[in-house]
């Protein structure tokens, strides 16, 4: 029997994760250092974890509310206001999620219908175009690239606006390439989308790790909270990633109706994850500004290095990734990952899975110990050196 036959289109035409098929490698190979997991390499804070078992003890192992816990939601509510400067009603406008990732596919899946169209700036992660599509919509991609740092200019986006568009997806700081927005980019960003009444989903999972500026929050900018979905989570600042739990903040309407969707779908988040994301909103703020620091020593030193070792790499605001080019390699991005993987053992993840934009760079995460980045380095400048030689020699003989 022919299975294939059964499958939806839109899942057939889904191409498989290119940042999996690179872990996926250096998983079948000893000795190698991944600098391409987007995930800190911090353990979570003990407190978070004694939470968690205390949850245990007590018996915490029932469904939640649909939403999350009040508590917990009460102090997200808390901690978006006193972090980020905007107000959100605990029961009626937040919800706990499976990871930020589950937030994310169900803003989408609330707010499109069949065609519409979701401005997306590139290069971005991987999950963005293919959760629009999967819910029915559209994207429709802006680039960038590493003359502006990585920005994507307010007046690109104005120009991708069209009849259907319904809603613009930022992520700042940003995976890939760690750029960052600042409050003046989202002042002129946040004037278009009003202007074109648009809505506007920010994806704010690397908030607290911004290094050289303050965070902005997409809607704490006026006239912009009412027409905001904000994605965040745990995972990345809180150094909570298998503990799956995110949250989605927005108003009412649309959160109610994403809620709808959460309830039959997922039911509700882990319950002991969300004690121990309560108590990692109430007493994990050290750890996470001692995280913060190392995040921003390894980054001063990768990017300096990568620079000196001939990967010129503008300094990152924030996130934990670099997004070097790798141009005077000679290769493709997917080349180039491939071929410093089999013969260097090093793993990162080439750009061009991020969109076009993305095609000359590779991404590597800095969340490693200063050892394994040093080590990683070395490997990278022996690995270019070889393909400077073989570029020259290859000329001579041109030449010649």
């Amino acid at each position: 029997m022919d299975s294939s036959r059964f499958l939806s289109a839109s899942v057939t035409e889904l191409k498989p994760s290119g940042i999996r098929k690179f872990f996926d490698l250096a998983a079948s190979m000893e000795g190698v250092i991944s600098l391409g997991v987007g995930e800190p390499d911090f353990v979570t804070s003990w407190s978070v974890r004694e939470a968690c078992i205390l949850s245990l003890e007590k018996g915490h192992t029932a469904y939640s509310a649909n939403a999350g816990l009040m508590e917990l939601r009460e102090e997200i509510s808390f901690y978006l206001d006193r972090k980020f400067h905007v107000n959100y009603e605990a029961e009626r406008e937040i919800l706990v999620t499976v990871g930020a990732s589950q937030a994310l596919d169900l803003a989408l899946r609330t707010i499109i219908n069949p065609g519409d169209e979701v401005i997306i700036p590139e290069p971005c992660f991987v999950a963005y175009g293919p959760l629009v599509k999967l819910a029915g919509g559209i994207p429709v991609y802006v680039s960038s690239n590493s003359n502006n740092g990585f920005k994507t200019l307010p007046g690109q986006i104005e120009k991708a606006i069209t009849q259907n568009t319904k809603a613009v997806l930022i992520c700042s700081p940003s995976n890939p390439t760690g750029s960052m927005l600042s409050r003046k980019d989202f002042e002129k960003i946040s004037n278009i989308i009003k202007q074109h009444d648009l809505l506007a989903i920010s994806d704010e999972i690397y908030a607290e790790l911004s290094y050289d500026e303050e965070f902005t929050s997409l809607a704490s900018l006026e006239g912009m909270r009412e027409r905001t979905i904000t994605i965040s989570g745990f995972s990345k600042g809180f150094a909570m990633t298998g503990w799956r739990l995110g949250f989605a903040a927005a108003p009412a309407p649309l959160l109610q109706a994403m809620l709808k969707i959460h309830q039959y779908s997922m039911m509700c988040a882990p319950t002991m994850s969300q004690h121990a994301a309560l108590e990692a909103l109430r007493n994990g703020e050290e750890d996470v500004q001692r995280m913060k620091t190392d995040y921003r020593r390894r980054r001063n030193y990768f990017v300096r290095s990568l620079n000196e070792a001939g990967f010129p790499c503008q300094t990152p605001g924030g996130a934990f990734y670099a997004f070097p080019s790798i141009e005077y390699s000679g290769l493709s991005s997917e080349e180039f990952a491939e071929q410093l993987l089999l013969e260097e053992k090093v793993a990162v993840v080439p750009g061009i899975v991020f969109g076009s934009s993305g095609e000359g760079f590779v991404r590597c995460s800095y969340a490693s110990s200063l050892s394994q980045l040093e080590e990683a380095l070395k490997r990278m400048a022996s690995f270019m050196k070889r393909r400077q030689h073989a570029g020259a020699q290859w000329k001579t003989l041109q030449d010649f």
